[in-house]
């Protein structure tokens, strides 16, 4: 599983990646996680606001930290 978390580093960021790596954590997942702070790249994934949650390349959302429930339902639905 690949997982990017795209923004500048900002604190909302920063809560993004800590959520996610609890995440898979309690799931006991393995997951290359990847953090993307170059806006050009950000760019290609047609995310307008940060942060940004990608998984297996699909967009799962952009522009606010969402619940850890929320995640874990992303991840799940990518390894079913």
């Amino acid at each position: 599983m690949k997982i990017k978390i795209l923004g500048p580093g900002c604190r909302k960021c920063e809560k993004l990646q800590n959520e996610t790596a609890d995440v898979l954590a309690e799931l006991g997942v393995a997951a290359d996680v990847e953090k993307i702070t170059d806006m050009d790249k950000i760019m290609e994934h047609d995310v307008m606001m940060t942060p940004g949650l990608v998984i297996n390349d699909k967009v799962k959302m952009f522009g606010r930290v969402p619940r850890k429930s929320e995640i874990k339902k992303w991840i799940e639905e990518e390894i079913n």
